[in-house]
């Protein structure tokens, strides 16, 4: 299994907007390498939902339900989709200054690059992200 974060403004499509509907495909992706690790993304797969613009933080846990495929919004073939389900909603949300002030965390491409609107997360930071959700 492998762990994603996928970056969405909340005014465009917002975590309660994916518990609302149950199931949405992840479109509208243009830079190259986020569309190269949506090919990479696998059914069963994890992947962080965060917030971006003011609220910079990461509310729960969506699940890779359908692989990528051509990406509807567009008839340019090389843009991709993938469909995700939400898995689970945080306790209590985890902020991007949780994160920065976590050193084990500073590696995070999040934290390196944080333009990408899907990047790949480790197995460990995964985990830590879980617990600071805990707590």
């Amino acid at each position: 299994m492998n762990y994603w974060l996928l970056k969405t403004e909340p005014g465009t499509y917002s975590w309660d907007d994916l518990l609302r509907d149950g199931r949405t495909f992840w479109d509208g992706v243009r830079n190259y390498q986020a569309r190269n690790y949506m090919k990479e993304m696998k059914s069963g797969d994890l992947a962080l939902y965060y917030h971006s613009v003011n609220e910079k933080r990461i509310l729960g846990i969506a699940r890779v339900v359908k692989e990528s495929y051509q990406d509807p919004s567009t008839d340019d073939d090389r843009w991709v989709a993938v469909d995700i389900e939400p898995e689970s909603t945080f306790e209590k949300p985890v902020t991007l200054a949780d994160i920065k002030g976590n050193p084990a965390l500073s590696n995070m491409v999040l934290v390196r690059n944080s333009r990408l609107s899907v990047q790949p997360v480790t197995k460990n930071e995964f985990d830590l992200i879980i617990e600071k959700s805990k707590n």
